[in-house]
């Protein structure tokens, strides 16, 4: 199972990473131990003093493509989800500060917690689904599929040109503004327009 993340795909949050605007989409991988599951505890890392949350609704490839184009990519994916890209941001700026990669920023384990999955057509039109998360009941990210960069059609036949896309696949598509810290004995909540889809505790 792959597990690719798409970076700086809502517009106001490149601007609040003061990062120029992507003419294609930018994705780098992580791997299947970062995933956490059924709402399991995410534990704080020792090699990172700051770890940042960034929510992001989840593609689930259903099917096997390569070189999908654009106006077939929908049929892909059934089902979309919700998750975290945990970020260790310290860790990320001393990389991009150096013009390293930063996968060490991205990739760790834990690094990727992921919600439940709903039926696509439950959710309506793709490119109006609002999104949100709560952390100790408290809204501190609130995005919506239209105000993408890169919508989900264009993300799969754009990855699909270089990697072969395979059922149970995830394409993370990107997080809204409001990014920022998390801390020990802190609740996120995660939901798709109002149903509760991830809850767990950070340990």
């Amino acid at each position: 199972m792959k597990i690719i993340c798409i970076g700086r795909n809502y517009l106001k949050h490149v601007r609040e990473m003061d990062s120029p605007v992507p003419q294609e989409p930018i994705f780098f991988l992580k791997p299947e131990s970062a995933i956490i599951k059924k709402n399991k505890p995410f534990f704080l890392p020792d090699f990172s003093k700051e770890i940042h949350h960034e929510v992001e609704l989840v593609l689930q490839i259903s099917r096997l493509g390569k070189n999908i184009a654009p106006e077939f990519a929908h049929r892909y994916y059934d089902e979309i989800g919700v998750g975290i890209d945990f970020t260790a941001r310290d860790i990320q700026r001393k990389c991009k500060e150096n013009g390293l990669p930063w996968e060490i920023a991205k990739a760790f384990d834990g690094a990727a917690p992921l919600g439940k999955f709903v039926k696509k057509e439950t959710l309506g039109n793709v490119a109006n689904i609002d999104f949100k998360l709560e952390i100790n009941d408290r809204t501190v990210q609130h995005g919506n599929t239209r105000d993408l960069i890169f919508p989900f059609d264009e993300l799969i036949a754009y990855v699909s040109r270089f990697f072969t896309l395979k059922t149970g696949d995830l394409i993370f598509t990107g997080t809204p503004e409001g990014v920022g810290p998390v801390k020990r004995n802190d609740e996120l909540k995660a939901y798709i327009n109002d149903e509760l889809l991830l809850d767990f505790m950070v340990k």
